[in-house]
């Protein structure tokens, strides 16, 4: 489709369709006899496992693999035809899978500036929608994204597919029971390596790809890019991705909340990081690595009488210096992705998507709990269903603990030109309200950069402000600047609605 072509009908579309967007077509339970028609939307790493997942379940056949870049798409394509086969169909743009009524629900793993527009014109226009965390780019969005759900009676399930696991429903439930006392404090980790994606410079687009679609609604920086792996390390940049403070991070923030019964967004947040280390890896001080999100980011979450911290780490992992954390992980070196519940008569660990684990206060293990989880096929469930209870990961839980992320992101960015010197640090945050030992969480994050060879006085960390949040209005009541971060500018052909115009 050449771009005169792809333009005209775009808007010729969002003309034409716009019938569908104020009147979508009821969806009816299907007969459990009548296969799922699904488009699976993304057809990277991460749409590799939607593939896979829908090519297993007998219930559903893939029509369409739609990606802005024909050679991924294609490729997927291929491999649908083999096992299923039939050939879906190839296309660039999503909305020609909208219009078409064999379609179902689609099934998206776009990147993450394109998540909640995605799914809201699936809904829109009567499809159900898989959504891959974190569910929105912004606290707006996530808003649209759970009004819009609930307009038009969809099924919105988000990529938390820990909400799924065996190991950790069981767990969360032993904990709901008393089994470690009271409980009103949770740490997440995400201690996972990421290496430098590389030096900040101009680079091209690949040609298979169609970049405006690939854009959507973020800003066309036409024709070129700022990194040097045009695809999964837009991760990196805040202006397609979250760092993974919001991509490792809705997994662990959403168990957290899970587990502490935490149904509403936090009070109160403050960040503080950095996007360190690059500089000694590559031995090059001048060094500027071409992302722009933290790769080290502590964030503390106030919910009144319960607090969760969430530490992401992304240089090395290898023999860290956390005594009780490695009791709780079972591990002295290497990553740690997981969250650990504090009780009054001990934690709980997750340690792995299946399989956490119970101590009492001496660090022994009291119980285990073990076993996967099979996050499409509950989707599909509640698609034949039509019940949204029935749903594990409904899209207000994924707005919840994607709005985590974007909360300490926020933070982090408004502060991001206030470095200071470590004992200047400590005295903020001694000074920060919650259960965790905060300096001391500061000294654990202080060693490990340290010993990735880090000069703090060269490259200090920043604190972000402590910003106070109104969970029912959902803004910021102390600080203009954040408030500006809670929402995007949109081009033209990609505006994502806002809540009260879904």
């Amino acid at each position: 489709m050449s771009r005169i072509t792809r333009r005209s009908f775009v808007q010729g579309s969002l003309a034409v369709g716009a019938g569908f967007l104020v009147a979508p077509r009821l969806s009816l339970a299907k007969s459990p006899n009548e296969k799922m028609g699904v488009a699976v939307i993304g057809a990277g790493g991460r749409g590799a496992s939607h593939v896979s997942a829908y090519l297993a379940d007998p219930r559903t056949e893939i029509l369409y693999i739609v990606d802005a870049d024909e050679k991924n798409g294609q490729s997927k394509c291929d491999a649908v035809e083999k096992k299923q086969g039939s050939r879906p169909k190839f296309v660039k743009d999503m909305r020609v899978t909208f219009d078409d009524k064999a379609v179902d629900f689609i099934s998206t793993a776009t990147p993450n500036h394109w998540h909640a527009l995605c799914g809201i014109w699936a809904m829109q226009a009567g499809k159900d929608a898989y959504i891959e965390k974190p569910v929105c780019q912004t606290i707006e969005e996530g808003r649209a994204l759970v009004s819009a759900a609930r307009k038009y009676n969809k099924m919105c399930q988000v990529g938390t597919q820990c909400r799924s696991s065996k190991a950790v429903q069981e767990a969360v439930a032993f904990i709901e029971e008393g089994g470690i006392g009271d409980v009103k404090f949770a740490r997440g980790l995400c201690y996972k390596r990421r290496k430098s994606i590389g030096a900040l410079g101009d680079y091209p687009v690949p040609e298979s790809c169609d970049f405006n679609l690939w854009s959507g609604p973020a800003t066309y920086t036409n024709p070129k890019v700022t990194r040097e792996k045009f695809h999964y390390d837009w991760h990196w940049q805040r202006h397609y991705g979250n760092g993974d403070l919001g991509n490792q991070g809705p997994h662990q923030t959403d168990i957290a909340r899970w587990g502490l019964g935490v149904n509403t967004h936090p009070q109160g947040i403050i960040s503080y990081g950095g996007r360190l280390g690059y500089q000694a890896e590559r031995n090059d001080p001048n060094y500027v690595d071409a992302g722009d999100t933290a790769n080290t980011i502590v964030s503390l979450y106030d919910y009144g009488d319960k607090f969760i911290t969430f530490e992401t780490r992304g240089l090395s992992c290898d023999n860290a210096r956390d005594e009780e954390l490695n009791k709780l992980f079972q591990s002295n070196s290497g990553n740690k992705i997981g969250v650990v519940f504090y009780g009054s008569e001990g934690y709980v660990c997750q340690q792995s998507y299946s399989h956490c684990v119970a101590f009492n206060k001496e660090f022994e293990v009291i119980k285990e709990f073990k076993g996967g989880e099979n996050h499409f096929g509950n989707f599909v469930d509640a698609c034949y269903s039509r019940r949204m209870e029935d749903l594990n990961a409904d899209v207000l839980e994924g707005h919840l603990s994607a709005g985590m992320s974007h909360l300490g992101n926020i933070s982090y960015y408004v502060g991001e030109k206030n470095t200071l010197p470590v004992e200047a640090l400590k005295s903020e945050l001694a000074r920060v309200k919650g259960l965790d030992d905060n300096v001391a969480t500061l000294e654990r994050t202080v060693q490990h950069l340290q010993d990735n060879g880090v000069d703090l006085e060269k490259y200090p960390i920043s604190l972000g402000p402590y910003l106070q949040f109104d969970p029912q209005r959902e803004i910021f009541t102390n600080n203009s600047q954040a408030n500006e971060l809670l929402r995007r500018e949109y081009r033209p052909e990609f505006v994502c609605p806002t809540a009260d115009k879904v």
